[in-house]
C-alpha cells in the first residue's frame, strides 16, 4: 500500500513539475522589446549570409568565345597568362566511389559528388555543385598585375599513368611557361592527388609579393533537422606534429594556425579534405560562419569555411604535392589514410571520453553490426555495457539501501534538532561515521560511469555505420524517428513526434519512481533531489526529440535493463534485515577519524561556537 501511495505520489508530483515548467516558460517569454531586438538581430544575420553567399559566387563575367574583341580584351587583361585560348569545357575524372568535374576556368573542381550514397530525401550528395565552393591561386606577376586562377582558362589534357586518371590542367603564359593543376585518380580510392607546380615563369610571378591558395566552401544542408546537423559540421585541422583542433561550432570563428598538416570541412557524416605529404603548410587562416539562424526546411546552407594558405616560390617556380579528399566521414575509410592521419578528423570527443568511442565502441559496434541488424546491434550492445556496469549498479543501489535503514533515525535527529541547523547537521554526519556510511558512496560509482554515458552520447550522432540504418519504425537510426508531424513548431522540442525519446522518458521516470523513496532525505541548503530527478524524464523528452534515433534507443533499452537490474538485487540480493544487522554492529564498533574527517568534524564544531556566541 505504501508503494502504490509512493506510486501516486510521484505522479502527481510530475505533473505539477511538468505544470511549473510551463508555467515558468510563459513567466520568462520575450517582452515586445526583447522580440524587436531578436527579430532585428536575426535581419542582421540574414543580410550577412546573403553577403556572404554573394561574396562566394562572385565569378569573373562570362566571356563570349564568338565575340573576338571580347576574347581579345580579356588576354590583354591577363598579360602573359592571356597566351591560353580561353574555351568553356568541363573534364569528369571517377570511379566507383566518387564523381569529380573539372572546369577549364579556375582549373578547379566545380562538383563532387558521392556515387553510393543520398540525402535523406533522396537526392544525390553533393559536396560540391552550383558553386558553393571555389578555390584558386591569388599572385602578382613581374608586370604587377594581381591575377587569381578562378579567372584563369586552363588547358585540359586526360591521360592514364599505371591504371590510374591523371588529368593536367595548364594556365599557360607561353609555349612552354604554364601554371598547372595536376589530379591524379586512383580506381576505388576517394582520395585525389594534387600537384600544384608551376615551368617557365621565373621571371613572370613575382615572388616577392605574396602567392596565396585561398580555398572557401559553404557545407550543404544533408540532414532533415538543419540544427541537429549542425552541431557536427566544423571546420577541423591538424598543426604543430598532429595536434587536432577545430574552429567553433556554435558560432563565428577564425584563427591563424603554423605547421599544418591537413585541414577538413566536415559536414556532419561527409568531409571535403585539403592535405599535404610534403612539407606542411607553414601557416594557414581559417575562418567559420555559421549560416543557420533557426530550424527551417528552407535552410541550404550550414557554415561557410575559407582558408587561405601562403605558397612559396622554390627558385622561382611553384611544386607543392597535395591531397584533395571528397567523401564519408567514416572510420573504416579515413583509417586507410594512416600516413596522413585522416581519421583524427572524426570528432569521438575528448579526454578518455573519445578514447572509449574510438577504441572500444567503434569496433565493439562494428563487431556486433558485421552480423547483426543494425538497430539490434544497439539493443545487444546495450545489454552488455549495463551487465559490464551492473557492479557499480549494485554499490550505488546497497547505499541507497543502507540509507534507507538509517531513515528512522535521521528522522529522530531532523525532529530533535529542527531550531539549529548546524547541530542537525554535526549529530547527522556523526549517526554516517558510527555506521559506516557515506552519503557520497551512491555518487562514486554514478561518477565512474559518467565516461561511458558521454562516450556514447558522442558515438550515436557521429557513427556513419548508423546513417540510414532502419530499426522498427526509425528510418535513419543517426537521425530523429517520426511518428507524427505537427502543423506548427514547439519551442526546444519540434515540428514532429519522436517515440523513442518518449519510451525513454517514461523507462527514466519509472527508474526514479523506483529510486527516490531510497534517497537521503532531504538536507539543509541542498537542492530538492526529487524535483531534479522528476525533471530529468522532461528534459529528455525536449531535448532528445531531435537527437539521433539509436541514442533514444539505447537509453530506452538502457534504463530497462537499470530497471530490471535494481529489481534482481532488491528481491534476490539485497536484505533489509541483514543490512540493518550490520549497521548496528559497525555502530559498536570504535572509529578513528581520519584528517579530512577530523578537519570537517573542528570546522563544525567551530562554526557551533561562532553561532552560540552570537
Amino acid at each position: 500500500m505504501e508503494e502504490k501511495k509512493l506510486d501516486v505520489n510521484s505522479i502527481i508530483g510530475f505533473v505539477l513539475i511538468f505544470g511549473i515548467l510551463i508555467f515558468m516558460f510563459y513567466q520568462n517569454r520575450p517582452t515586445p522589446e526583447e522580440l524587436e531586438a531578436q527579430k532585428a538581430e536575426q535581419e542582421q544575420m540574414a543580410e550577412e549570409a546573403q553577403k556572404v553567399e554573394e561574396e562566394s559566387n562572385t565569378v569573373a563575367p562570362a566571356i563570349n568565345f564568338q565575340d573576338s574583341s571580347a576574347v581579345a580584351n580579356y588576354k590583354s587583361k591577363l598579360g602573359a597568362f592571356g597566351f591560353t585560348n580561353p574555351s568553356d569545357k568541363i573534364t569528369k575524372l571517377e570511379n566507383k566511389l566518387v564523381s569529380l568535374e573539372i572546369s577549364n576556368k579556375g582549373g578547379q573542381i566545380v562538383e563532387a559528388r558521392m556515387k553510393q550514397f543520398h540525402t535523406y530525401d533522396s537526392v544525390p550528395v553533393y559536396l560540391v555543385k552550383d558553386g558553393n565552393a571555389s578555390y584558386g591561386l591569388n599572385f602578382t606577376t613581374s608586370d604587377n598585375r594581381v591575377l587569381n586562377t578562378k579567372d584563369l582558362y586552363f588547358e585540359p589534357s586526360l591521360s592514364k599513368s599505371n591504371g590510374n586518371q591523371v588529368l593536367s590542367m595548364k594556365a599557360k603564359a607561353g609555349p612552354t611557361a604554364f601554371l598547372e593543376y595536376r589530379y591524379e585518380m586512383k580506381e576505388d580510392d576517394y582520395l585525389v592527388d594534387f600537384t600544384v607546380r608551376s615551368q617557365g615563369l621565373n621571371g613572370i610571378i613575382d615572388g616577392s609579393k605574396p602567392i596565396e591558395l585561398q580555398w572557401d566552401l559553404k557545407s550543404f544542408r544533408l540532414d532533415q533537422s538543419v540544427e541537429y546537423e549542425n552541431r557536427y559540421v566544423e571546420l577541423t585541422y591538424n598543426y604543430e606534429d598532429d595536434k587536432i583542433d577545430y574552429l567553433s561550432v556554435g558560432g563565428d570563428d577564425e584563427e591563424t594556425e603554423e605547421d599544418v598538416k591537413w585541414l577538413s570541412y566536415k559536414q556532419h557524416f561527409f568531409s571535403s579534405i585539403l592535405a599535404t605529404n610534403q612539407s606542411n603548410f607553414k601557416t594557414v587562416e581559417l575562418s567559420s560562419k555559421n549560416l543557420v539562424e533557426e530550424e527551417s526546411k528552407d535552410t541550404k546552407f550550414t557554415k561557410a569555411f575559407s582558408s587561405v594558405i601562403p605558397l612559396e616560390l622554390a627558385g622561382g617556380e611553384l611544386a607543392q604535392n597535395m591531397h584533395w579528399y571528397y567523401g564519408p566521414t567514416d572510420i573504416k575509410v579515413l583509417e586507410q589514410y594512416e600516413e596522413l592521419g585522416l581519421d583524427d578528423s572524426i570528432s569521438f570527443g575528448w579526454g578518455i571520453f573519445g578514447w572509449l568511442n574510438r577504441y572500444v565502441f567503434t569496433p565493439f559496434y562494428t563487431f556486433l553490426s558485421s552480423f547483426l541488424p543494425y538497430g539490434l546491434a544497439i539493443v545487444v550492445m546495450t545489454i552488455l555495457v549495463r551487465l559490464a556496469m551492473s557492479p557499480a549498479t549494485y554499490k550505488s543501489y546497497l547505499s541507497q539501501a543502507k540509507m534507507k535503514v538509517l531513515r528512522p533515525e535521521i528522522n529522530e535527529l531532523n525532529e530533535k534538532y529542527k531550531d539549529n541547523a548546524m547541530k542537525k547537521q554535526q549529530e547527522t554526519m556523526k549517526l554516517y561515521g558510527k555506521a559506516g556510511v557515506s552519503p557520497m558512496s551512491g555518487c562514486v560509482p554514478a561518477l565512474l560511469q559518467m565516461p561511458i554515458f558521454y562516450a556514447l552520447f558522442m558515438f550515436f550522432p557521429t557513427s556513419f555505420a548508423l546513417r540510414q540504418k532502419s530499426f522498427l519504425w526509425a528510418d535513419d537510426l543517426s537521425s530523429y524517428d517520426t511518428i507524427a508531424e505537427l502543423p506548427f513548431n514547439i519551442p526546444f522540442y519540434g515540428d514532429h513526434i519522436s517515440l523513442f525519446p518518449i519510451l525513454a522518458s517514461v523507462a527514466i521516470f519509472f527508474y526514479m519512481t523506483m529510486t527516490t523513496g531510497q534517497n537521503m532525505p532531504q538536507q539543509p541548503g541542498m537542492p530538492n533531489m526529487k524535483f531534479i530527478m522528476y525533471l530529468m524524464p522532461v528534459m529528455m523528452l525536449f531535448f532528445f526529440n531531435n537527437y539521433a534515433s539509436g541514442l533514444s534507443l539505447y537509453y530506452f533499452v538502457s534504463n530497462l535493463i537499470t530497471i530490471g537490474i535494481m529489481l534482481v538485487i532488491k528481491n534476490f540480493i539485497l536484505d533489509n534485515d541483514k543490512i540493518h544487522a550490520r549497521i548496528q554492529e559497525n555502530k559498536k564498533k570504535p572509529k578513528k577519524e581520519n584528517k579530512f574527517q577530523k578537519k570537517m568534524r573542528e570546522m563544525m564544531e567551530e562554526a557551533e561556537r561562532q553561532q552560540k556566541n552570537k
